[in-house]
Parts: structure tokens; C-alpha cells; sequence
């Protein structure tokens, strides 16, 4: 066991996460990759990126508006513009974006924070402020004097994400801008040991969450009733954001949704979830299938089938292997019943994981076998394989994350998931305990059912008598 599990709290008696180091050594990896780039810097509008510039957070409700943004010129240091108070927040609470010579020295203020990585300052809210407001204008104007101020105005200005009178702003101030994302996902594409440890983390409490679903799964449950128990687990252990709970059961599982409802669940269902969550920033993608009661042999045989795709890509995962060594692994959409890639796109799936679910690197055979990827140590990503039974309703879903390690990975997601797993009350009859492996109509479990022998009928048939 290379990687290890702590509590979640922050102690002085075991060395777990440190996050200065956290925010030192991201820091230094996008500066690393700013330097290695033709652009003069990276602005951002995506909190993600942003978080992982600044280390600055100010709830996951902020996440759709688009209306805070953070700078980092070459050279220089993160600036971040927040919105209203949480900026003030930051200057009293974020010493490490106090930029100032006596900040560097160790003794940040608040008023060195304030005038130079905290401050106070809003977008267009995605477009809800009136246009002659001038808030674009405005934005455009501040980055652009910082640009000037570094030096840098007449290069390239990476953007993540923004919003078009934001782009129009800042051409009409004369600044080029391009495409930054890729700079940041390449900063994130490996990750440091705290990053690993708090993923692992992450993971742990989704593991938690799934023994309580397995617990209370049983018919008459409905899908959205599980989401609700899997985000009151995730937040009593002390989740910051339950992005979703993917809750899929019966003939729903083909074609797979992606979307919860309110279906009851009955005897038989296969049902399978994806539970995505965030630790500290750092998220989760986690599916499991298990079966209500009982499962039928083409659901098992599906599971098998998804099994087997997923060991085999994790038998192969390694430093130096490439994206398209996994896929190609991997069944074609034609062969589960699909037009083509596109149409099967994130059902043979793989995607890096850090402080957003869908990280580098990719793996989907739509992409990675024309540009594959090598895979590096300390890369965390969730390789996800799906199988549709024979039955034709339902089907199978597996994922685990791994962490590459020197000389292979190392899987950080526990819930047992090697064989079916059926959940609920074990039924008994009067021969003895009901077989957990049977059809969900039970006719289709007798020897008359499946037509083994000629139906007898009753010994009094025909007879009239009582």
C-alpha cells in the first residue's frame, strides 16, 4: 500500500496533507508551464483553474456565473478579482496573496494583499448586467494595465473561458487573446502527492457511501431517494460539493440516461450509480453496479463482460503506456450496438481526475488511437467500461480511479466491485434460500417456465370440485 488514507482534519501529531505545500507546488508546476508556453499570461475564468492558481474558493454556487477571474502574468505573481466581500475575505484570510516585499518575507497584511493578489472586481454575470454598464470595458482594462505592468501586453493572453463582450473588451484594448486552456489542463495533468492523498481521500468517503446504498437498496426505493442518502453520507463526512449521483436502475440501464428520476425500484433491477464529489477541490467519479434482490444470468454475464474490459485495461496501465494501449482494448461501438464513437462517446471511457472530473488524460477510442497519450507517474484519471446484457434492458457499469505509479497503479477506489454484488433482503422459501441468480419473473425460474417438461395440469382440472 503506497498511497494512505487519513481523517479529514488537519493534526500535529501525523504528517497528511500540507497545503501550503499544496499551493506552492501547484503554483510553481502553471508557472512552470506558463514559462514553457509563447503566451505572456493566463487569465481565467474557470474556478477550477482559478483554484488551483490562487487557492482561493468561495462556494460551489459561484461555479455557472462566470463572474470572478484570476491573472497570472509571466514573470509575475496570481491576482485574483472576486466577487464583492470575498475579496475582502481574502485579504484577511489568504496571506499567500500578499505579493508585496514584506508578504514574501513572511509578515503578509492585509493591505498588501489587497494591493496586489486580492481584490475586488466582477464580470458581466454571463451577461445579466446591462451591456452599456461598461463591465467588460471595465474588466478589460484592469487586466490590461497589469499586463502593462508586467511587461507583457504585447504577447499572447491565455484565456480558459470567457464570455464574448469580455474577448471583445480586451481585443478593443489591444491584447491578442488565444486559447489558455490547454497550458492549465497540461499544469494538472500530473499530480503532486498532497493532490494524490486528497483524491484518495475523496474516494474513501465515496466507498462509505456505497455500503450505505447497498444497505438500503431494496424495492419500493426510489432512484432519486438514493442520490439523497448518497449526499447526506457525503456531506456528514464532510463533502464541500455533490456535483451528482448518477442513479440508474431497470430497463433504464439501456441506453444509460445519465440522468437520475424518480423510478421505483423492483425485484431483479440491475442499478447502477456514478457518484462525483468533491474533498477540499478534489473530485470523484465512482460507478458501481449492483442488483436489487436478485440477478438474472444475462446481467451477470454483462457484468462479467464489463469486468473483463476493465481488467484488462488496468493490467496495463504503466508509465510510458499510451492512451490508445487502453483503448484499444476496448470493444467498438458497432460491437454493443452503437452507429460509431461518437454515438457510444464516455461509455468505454477514461478521464483524468483532479480538481474537476474530466481532466487529461483522455482515453475514448473516438480520439486516442489517431492522438494517443503517454500515461506518467502521478497521473490519477477513472477508466470506465459499460455493457449492455442480452436481455436487451439492462446492463452493466463499472469505474475505477487509479494512480500511476513507477512501475504500474494503484487502484484507489475500494468498494468491492469484482463480482456482482446483490444488494437487499435475502429471500427463503420453504425448500431453503431463494437463489440470488434467477429471473426477475418467476415463472421464468421453474422447469415448467423455462420449458424443461410439458405443463401438468392441476390433479382436480376439469373436475368442478372445490
Amino acid at each position: 500500500m503506497a498511497i494512505h488514507t487519513y481523517g479529514t482534519n488537519t493534526v500535529d501529531w501525523e504528517e497528511r496533507v500540507d497545503p501550503a505545500r499544496l499551493r506552492a507546488e501547484r503554483l510553481a508546476r502553471l508557472k512552470a508551464r506558463l514559462e514553457e508556453s509563447e503566451l505572456g499570461a493566463l487569465l481565467s475564468f474557470d474556478m477550477a483553474n482559478t483554484r488551483y492558481m490562487t487557492a482561493t474558493h468561495i462556494g460551489t454556487w459561484a461555479m455557472d456565473k462566470l463572474i470572478r477571474f484570476a491573472l497570472l502574468p509571466r514573470g509575475g505573481e496570481p491576482i485574483v478579482w472576486d466577487f464583492g466581500s470575498a475579496a475582502r475575505h481574502h485579504q484577511l484570510y489568504n496571506p499567500w496573496l500578499d505579493h508585496t516585499p514584506e508578504g514574501r518575507s513572511g509578515a503578509p497584511s492585509q493591505d498588501g494583499a489587497a494591493r496586489t493578489g486580492a481584490r475586488a472586481g466582477i464580470s458581466t454575470l454571463r451577461g445579466a448586467f446591462h451591456p452599456d454598464a461598461g463591465i467588460a470595458g471595465e474588466l478589460a482594462r484592469k487586466v490590461t494595465a497589469e499586463l502593462r505592468e508586467n511587461g507583457v501586453a504585447d504577447a499572447p493572453l491565455g484565456i480558459d473561458v470567457a464570455e464574448m463582450p469580455v474577448l471583445a473588451a480586451l481585443r478593443a484594448e489591444g491584447i491578442d487573446t488565444v486559447d489558455g486552456q490547454q497550458v492549465f489542463l497540461e499544469a494538472r495533468r500530473t499530480k503532486t502527492r498532497d493532490e494524490i492523498t486528497l483524491l484518495t481521500q475523496a474516494c474513501s468517503m465515496v466507498d462509505a457511501a456505497y455500503q450505505e446504498l447497498y444497505e438500503f437498496l431494496r424495492p419500493g426505493v426510489r432512484e432519486n431517494e438514493c442520490v439523497g442518502l448518497v449526499s447526506k453520507v457525503l456531506y456528514d463526512l464532510g463533502s464541500e460539493y455533490v456535483e451528482g449521483v448518477n442513479a440508474i436502475s431497470g430497463e433504464r440501464c439501456s441506453p444509460h440516461p445519465h440522468v437520475f428520476s424518480d423510478r421505483l425500484l423492483r425485484p431483479g433491477d440491475p442499478a447502477f450509480f456514478d457518484i462525483l464529489h468533491s474533498f477540499n477541490g478534489y473530485r470523484t467519479c465512482y460507478y458501481r453496479t449492483l442488483a436489487v434482490g436478485s440477478a438474472s444470468r444475462a446481467q451477470r454475464d454483462a457484468y462479467a463482460r464489463c469486468r473483463e474490459y476493465m481488467d484488462s485495461a488496468i493490467a496495463v496501465v504503466k508509465p510510458e503506456a499510451t492512451t490508445a494501449d487502453i483503448v484499444q482494448l476496448w470493444p467498438r461501438a458497432e460491437e454493443f450496438g452503437f452507429p460509431d464513437e461518437t454515438a457510444a462517446f464516455a461509455l468505454q471511457y477514461g478521464h483524468g481526475v483532479g480538481l474537476s472530473i474530466w481532466e487529461k488524460p483522455i482515453f475514448s477510442r473516438l480520439v486516442s488511437l489517431d492522438h494517443p497519450e503517454p500515461l506518467e507517474e502521478g497521473m490519477v484519471f477513472a477508466l470506465e467500461t459499460y455493457w449492455p446484457a442480452s436481455d436487451g434492458w439492462s446492463a452493466a457499469r463499472i469505474e475505477e480511479e487509479v494512480v500511476v505509479t513507477a512501475d504500474g497503479c494503484e487502484v484507489i477506489t475500494k468498494f468491492p466491485a469484482e463480482d456482482l454484488l446483490v444488494a437487499g433482503r435475502k429471500y427463503w422459501t420453504a425448500g431453503g434460500a431463494l437463489d440470488t441468480l434467477r429471473e426477475s419473473q418467476s415463472h421464468l425460474n421453474t422447469a415448467a417456465g423455462r420449458g424443461d417438461d410439458p405443463p401438468k395440469p392441476p390433479a382436480n382440472a376439469g373436475r368442478g370440485e372445490l
